[in-house]
């Protein structure tokens, strides 16, 4: 099971975008989508600071490494839930577990494995700090009990070297068109075809002509 496309742009749009690395409200290393170093490689800590010189470049690169941590993270959610999940429920759920990491310990995933939905969407709310975490909580449990997903564009943040980001105003704004295109893994290079010689022999003379050429050689 994996997020929807519409799961992941609220995800996404929770996140916000930020194409360099930056300390998050716990003084936590981070980078592009809310990457940290304990989903993996990059490590945040390690990277050049400061916005990238081309900021097209950053934006592709804090989208591959979200596409790469989602798989872990999906993949956490489903172990810890033993139920049945609708889209958009699970959608939440992996919504919750990448802001938090706490999907094995909560007890809305208790209460769910236990039958009781009501009860879990309601424990979204157990998680709520900072402060300003809880409009995604709620946010959260809307989308598990209603189906409920937010909308509108995915803010791109600028950050200076020290890793403090400004959120007065977003250095770009990307549509959900946008977004989508940059979340949709890349094709595989096709391997490339090469042109045959434009008076190569084919079908019936090309057979005629190796036996000729094979009659030459033992002569």
């Amino acid at each position: 099971m994996q997020m929807t496309e519409r799961g992941l742009l609220a995800l996404a749009g929770h996140e916000g975008v930020v194409p360099a690395p930056y300390r998050d409200s716990t003084g936590t290393w981070t980078f592009g989508i809310g990457h940290t170093a304990a989903a993996g490689p990059p490590d945040p800590a390690a990277m050049s600071r400061g916005m990238p010189a081309d900021l097209g470049a950053g934006i592709r690169e804090a989208f591959r490494v979200f596409r790469a941590d989602l798989a872990t993270y999906e993949a956490e959610v489903l172990a810890a839930v033993t139920v049945p999940l609708a889209p958009h429920e699970f959608d939440a759920l992996v919504s919750f577990h990448y802001n938090t990491g706490g999907i094995a310990r909560a007890a809305l995933t208790r209460h769910l494995n236990a039958g009781d939905r009501e009860a879990a969407a309601q424990a979204f709310l157990n998680w709520r700090r900072p402060a300003e975490i809880i409009p995604r909580r709620k946010a959260e449990r809307d989308l598990f009990r209603h189906g409920r997903y937010p909308g509108g564009p995915i803010p791109v943040w600028s950050v200076d070297s020290a890793g403090r980001v400004d959120v007065s105003r977003p250095v770009r704004r990307l549509t959900e068109d946008e977004a989508l295109a940059l979340l949709r893994p890349l094709p595989l290079p096709r391997p490339p075809v090469l042109d045959r010689a434009p008076d190569a022999p084919t079908g019936w003379f090309a057979r005629l002509a190796a036996f000729v050429s094979t009659l030459i050689r033992r002569a």
